[in-house]
C-alpha cells in the first residue's frame, strides 16, 4: 500500500471531495486496494490548481496542511458584485467606477500584513450548526464574524498606469483562513467601486506547487499503468519545513510504544523522526524531551 502525497491540478467544477474520490478510484484501478485518502485544503469547485491528496499514513498530516500558507492567482472584475462574490452568483450591486492600475497599486499595501476580514456569506463556515452557504441559499441574512488573517504578499503584475481597468489579475500569498473572494470584494470597495472574482487558481499549498501537480487525465493514465507510486511524493514531503531527527532502533521502538525520549540533543519545536530514512513520527521536542505528535505505522 502506498503512503504519500498525490498533488492534483484540480480542474474547474470539481470539488475537493470529488478529488479525493478520484484518488480512491485510481488506487482501485491500479490494484492497490483500499487506503485512507484525504485532502490537505478545500478548494472551491470554481477554483483550479493545487489540491494535495494525502494517501495512507500521509492522512495523519492532512490537518497540518490545512494550517499552511497558500498562494493564489485571481482576477477581479470591477463594476459588479454578486452575492457569492464569484461568477456563479446573482448581481447585487453595480458601479460605473473603474480604477486605474496606479490606483490599484496604491491600495494594495492596505491589504498586506495582518488584516481583518469578513468571510463570504456563501462559505462552508458554520452558523449555529448549519453551513453558511445553506442559510444564504435559503434566503437568510448571514453575518459572519470578522477574522484575523495575514496577507504575506499581494501583487498586481501590470505596471501602474492611467488606463481604466475592467479587471485585474493579482497574486496573493496568504495565511490559513483567508478568503480570496472577500479580499477581492474589499479591494474593489477600497477603490470606490465593487467587484467579484472571475478566475481563481491555487498555485501553491504549503510546500506543494503546480510543478508537481498532475491532471485527472494523467491520474487515470498512471492508474491504468499501475505506476501510481511513481507519481507520489513521499510522506515527508509535507514536512519539509521542519528538521529531521535521526533515531537509533531503541529510540524508534520507544516512540512507537508512545514513550517519551529524554536527553535528546535537538532544538525545541516540531521535528520529523526517522529510522534509517523510514518515517517514525512527527514529534515535539522540548528541553531535550521528545514526545509523539503523530506516529506512522510503516
Amino acid at each position: 500500500m502506498p503512503h504519500g502525497w498525490l498533488i492534483l491540478d484540480k480542474p474547474l467544477g470539481l470539488g475537493s471531495t470529488q478529488g479525493v474520490s478520484a484518488a480512491k478510484r485510481a488506487l482501485r484501478t491500479g490494484g492497490y486496494g483500499k487506503a485512507k485518502v484525504g485532502h490537505g485544503g478545500t478548494l472551491d469547485p470554481l477554483a483550479t490548481g493545487v489540491l494535495p491528496i494525502a494517501i495512507g499514513e500521509a492522512t495523519k498530516l492532512a490537518g497540518r496542511m490545512l494550517d499552511s500558507d497558500k498562494v493564489y492567482d485571481f482576477t477581479i472584475r470591477f463594476g459588479e458584485q454578486t452575492d457569492t462574490l464569484d461568477a456563479e452568483g446573482t448581481t447585487i450591486a453595480t458601479s460605473d467606477v473603474r480604477p486605474t492600475a496606479a490606483q490599484l497599486a496604491a491600495v494594495l499595501p492596505r491589504f498586506t500584513g495582518p488584516i481583518a476580514q469578513v468571510p463570504p456569506a456563501y462559505s462552508a463556515l458554520k452558523v449555529d450548526g448549519q453551513r453558511a452557504y445553506d442559510l444564504a441559499r435559503a434566503g437568510q441574512d448571514v453575518v459572519l464574524a470578522t477574522r484575523q488573517v495575514t496577507i504575506h504578499r499581494l501583487t498586481h503584475i501590470a505596471p501602474p498606469g492611467d488606463e481604466a481597468l475592467e479587471q485585474a489579475t493579482l497574486t496573493a500569498h496568504v495565511s490559513k483562513g483567508t478568503y480570496i473572494r472577500s479580499l477581492a470584494r474589499d479591494i474593489a470597495l477600497a477603490l470606490g467601486t465593487v467587484g467579484y472574482v472571475t478566475f481563481l487558481r491555487r498555485t501553491k499549498a504549503g510546500p506543494f506547487a503546480l510543478d508537481r501537480a498532475i491532471t485527472l487525465d494523467k491520474l487515470d493514465e498512471i492508474a491504468k499503468a499501475r505506476s501510481l507510486e511513481h507519481s507520489l511524493l513521499p510522506l515527508g514531503a509535507g514536512l519539509d519545513d521542519i528538521p529531521a531527527l535521526a533515531l537509533d532502533p531503541d529510540q524508534a521502538g520507544a516512540l512507537r510504544q508512545g514513550r517519551v525520549l529524554a536527553g535528546i540533543a535537538a532544538d525545541d519545536g516540531q521535528a520529523f523522526a526517522l529510522l534509517d530514512g523510514t518515517p517514525v513520527a512527527l514529534v515535539e521536542v522540548e528541553q531535550g524531551s521528545v514526545r509523539v505528535v503523530r506516529g506512522f505505522n510503516l
